[in-house]
């Protein structure tokens, strides 16, 4: 059975948040309002648009109802994908451990909770879109993450077998993703989880890309 490694995208492969936070800050500097610290923002860019617009108001002391939040979705989405990867960067590492995985027989897979347009230009403008077998977002599936459908699929459409396959994330969502489905979870230490993952218990933590490789081996061979 041939090995799969899923990978989130956000806080997992590619550092996003300074673009995720540049266009909430183009919302607000339209609106007024300060401007929020990619430092801030940093652990709430996992969760998506919505989430950060709400922190850039709470960062602002800003009074806010959902039907405001709601307003600015589409135009934070517009703000983000003319930004995609203005400053956005695959993690140290990374492109040299998804050639020694590919090369070591592992099959390789996206799913995000980013939507699947804006999840491709980003993987494109970065060079790294081939490197994998498919790519699903949030919008590809009737459901997402944590919905365990959207990790089977994904693995499916790489011609993987979960009983060979690991998701790799850095929140949650990625780790309830794994558990419901079965299949272990590693974390990265350098994403954008708002608690720490240790606490999370996943079946491994890296701290660097290059940690990956072992950890994938580590997770297969206990299961």
């Amino acid at each position: 059975m041939t090995r799969s490694a899923i990978f989130d995208l956000d806080g997992t492969l590619a550092h996003t948040a300074p673009d995720l936070v540049g266009a909430a800050n183009d919302l607000m500097d339209e609106q007024g309002l300060p401007r929020l610290a990619v430092s801030i923002a940093e652990k709430t860019a996992g969760f998506g648009a919505k989430a950060l617009i709400r922190a850039a108001f709470d960062n602002a002391n800003e009074t806010y109802d959902n039907a405001r939040v709601d307003a600015l979705f589409d135009p934070f989405l517009d703000r983000y994908a003319a930004r995609i990867a203005d400053e956005s960067h695959l993690y140290e590492g990374a492109e040299d451990v998804l050639d020694m995985l590919a090369r070591d027989g592992w099959l390789l897979g996206i799913c995000t909770n980013k939507p699947e347009k804006l999840a491709l230009d980003l993987m494109k403008a970065l060079g790294a879109l081939g490197r994998f077998g498919a790519l699903l977002g949030a919008d590809t599936l009737p459901v997402r993450k944590p919905d365990p459908a959207h990790l089977f699929e994904t693995i499916v459409r790489i011609g993987g077998d979960p009983a060979k396959a690991v998701m790799i994330g850095d929140t949650d969502t990625d780790l309830k993703t794994a558990r419901a489905a079965e299949i272990p979870c590693i974390l990265t230490s350098f994403g954008y989880s708002h608690i720490p993952v240790a606490r999370l218990k996943p079946d491994a933590i890296v701290d660097h890309f290059t940690q990956i490789p072992a950890a994938l081996d580590a997770c297969l061979a206990r299961q």
